[in-house]
């Protein structure tokens, strides 16, 4: 049994931010029923290749992208731009616990799926709304995406080579981050008005902005300008509070040091043969260490190329000063500790006997998360979904 079994949630949502909230509601045990447009479904389930492979080798009908966030998961099928369907979705809502969505502002309203109206069927009925940049303010209309928002919302700017370097310029983060980091913060403020709805017995509305995550994600670089009014520079792998905290070249590729401390800077001196920098006025503290960056760093880079990755790894390691190699993902899913952590998993799926999929990364203690389906297929559950929340009542949609 998960710590939200029992609790009944309808994820209208496609693509990423909405799914990703409905599928940590479902690991942690929650019914979650996906509801999808008869016959196409979301629409990430076509957006490949790479499509999931059958046991001949030949492509499946099922995107990775729509794998990676739809694991747990119920699907049924309804068209609710038709009277039938919009009934369909009422009767389930009168059922359910939590309601995800991510349509454009209004959007829903034309179909009577609306918060105002969909409260008064059901007064305790969490409904989350996920759009690009919220329900108000002169944005509110228009459609956003994770890369449009990673360029508004200032991440590109801090992100890529700095000026004056070969390739410099805005790059993008490379997985569609402020959608999950959204998906994060919907199922957070999911669980919130749960606990609340304990008290007061009443439901309440969620309206969550991918602009607005975007911007609450800039974390210590949003405060670098706010406390000093000068926009934060591109600096490429480098730390701009923390030196030295990049990549550094070694004999046979490159390695990240992040030296976090004095202490660590010290250590990792010692290792590097050159104590003598520890005592240097100029690199003695973290301050003075960011202050003349570009003389430290050099020094380093010469230190560094005489050693191969492994052998700083082990050395700096045994010294205490964090490090780590750069992995692409075939070294990620065959680390010893990603293996020992049981981070790849393996589900049982129709069409190809199973698939991997990346474990959700909580560990609970008494009520773990639970890998109970594969990623459905369109419709797969409509009447059993029907059984479960209506009793039966009605017939799956015909389309399906």
């Amino acid at each position: 049994m998960g710590a939200l079994t029992g609790l009944k949630v309808l994820d209208l949502s496609r693509v990423l931010a909405g799914p990703w909230a409905g599928q940590m509601l479902a690991d942690l045990g929650a019914d979650v029923v996906k509801v999808e447009r008869p016959e196409v479904g979301d629409d990430t389930r076509a957006w490949g290749p790479p499509y999931l492979r059958d046991a001949d080798g030949r492509d499946t009908s099922e995107a990775a992208y729509f794998l990676s966030a739809n694991r747990n998961k119920r699907s049924i099928t309804i068209d609710f731009t038709q009277a039938e369907g919009q009934q369909q979705v009422r009767e389930l809502v009168a059922k359910a616990d939590v309601l995800i969505e991510n349509f454009k502002v209004g959007g829903l309203a034309a179909y009577g799926l609306d918060y105002a109206s969909l409260q008064q069927l059901n007064p305790g009925l969490i409904y989350c709304s996920i759009t690009g940049f919220g329900q108000t303010g002169p944005y509110a209309k228009r459609a956003g995406y994770d890369f449009m928002i990673q360029a508004m919302g200032g991440l590109m700017s801090v992100t890529g080579k700095a000026a004056g370097e070969e390739g410099a310029g805005p790059v993008k983060v490379g997985v569609a981050l402020t959608d999950i980091l959204t998906g994060l913060y919907a199922s957070n403020a999911v669980l919130a008005a749960l606990a609340e709805r304990e008290r007061s017995g009443q439901g309440q509305y969620i309206d969550l902005a991918l602009l607005d995550v975007q911007v609450a994600c800039l974390g210590n670089q949003a405060l670098n300008y706010l406390t000093t009014g000068v926009p934060p520079q591109r600096l490429g792998n480098a730390h701009p509070n923390i030196v030295p905290y990049q990549d550094f070249p070694t004999a046979d590729g490159d390695f990240i040091l992040t030296v976090g401390n004095d202490g660590q800077f010290r250590r990792f001196c010692e290792v590097a043969g050159h104590p003598e920098w520890a005592s240097d006025a100029r690199f003695a503290s973290n301050a003075q260490r960011v202050a003349h960056r570009a003389e430290l760093i050099p020094l380093i880079r010469q230190a560094t190329v005489f050693r191969t990755t492994a052998e700083w790894i082990i050395a700096l390691e045994r010294a205490g000063v964090p490090c780590g190699p750069i992995n692409d993902l075939a070294q990620v899913f065959a680390d010893e500790q990603i293996k020992a952590r049981g981070v790849q998993i393996t589900l049982p799926h129709a069409l190809s006997g199973e698939v991997a999929l990346v474990a959700n990364p909580i560990r609970l203690s008494r009520t773990p998360v639970e890998y109970r389906t594969a990623p459905p297929l369109l419709g797969e559950h409509s009447a059993e979904v029907l059984a479960d929340w209506l009793g039966n009542q009605k017939k799956a949609d015909p389309s399906a």
